[in-house]
């Protein structure tokens, strides 16, 4: 063997070591990546599942009575329940005065509900998500970024098989009103 080929075979082994470390460290990084992502359980929650339905909303939001149309459905595989309210008063373009989808799922991570809130006012923002853990029959989510905090709380009523929405904003630790809804099984 000459002097040539035995410097030859210990670089030649050397990077085939490397490549194997490479290959290895590159299929944990792959694995430990994916089971970031790896689809959570199917969301089975009897609680949310009262939620489930055809609903009429009424009450006062900003001091004004309403009434809203609700459909709440279960949606992507079962992993949110998608809400999504349409107020029967209509605005000059003949268009429902507010919209809005709403999906409530849980995050399984933190152990808590997590709820996204998009509507006519547009602007997806900070605001607009929010997390809860469930306390008894409600659901108290606080929706906030650096300039405010909105408190928004499904509250289920077992034996009359109703909910309240109860949405207050809070300013410096003290909480306004700013809507008083009850939700009634649509017939």
């Amino acid at each position: 063997m000459s002097s040539a080929e035995s410097t030859a075979r210990p670089a030649t082994h050397s990077s085939a070591q490397r490549l194997a470390r490479v290959l290895i460290t590159t299929t944990l990084f792959i694995l430990a990546v994916s089971a970031c992502f790896a689809q959570q359980p199917t969301l089975h929650d009897e609680f949310l599942d009262h939620l489930a339905g055809r609903w009429v909303l009424q009450g006062t939001i900003a001091g004004k009575k309403t009434t809203h149309d609700v459909d709440a459905q279960w949606v992507m595989q079962h992993q949110y329940l998608r809400i999504h309210e349409v107020s029967r008063e209509l605005n000059p373009q003949g268009e429902p005065a507010y919209e809005a989808t709403v999906y409530v799922g849980w995050n399984q991570a933190i152990s808590q509900y997590g709820c996204v809130w998009l509507d006519t006012y547009g602007g997806l923002l900070p605001v607009s998500l929010a997390n809860a853990k469930r306390n008894g029959n409600e659901i108290p989510f606080l929706f906030r970024d650096e300039h405010r905090v909105f408190h928004t709380t499904f509250r289920y009523h077992p034996d009359a098989g109703t909910w309240d929405w109860d949405m207050d904003s809070e300013t410096t630790g003290k909480l306004t009103p700013f809507a008083r809804l009850i939700l009634t099984p649509a017939h």
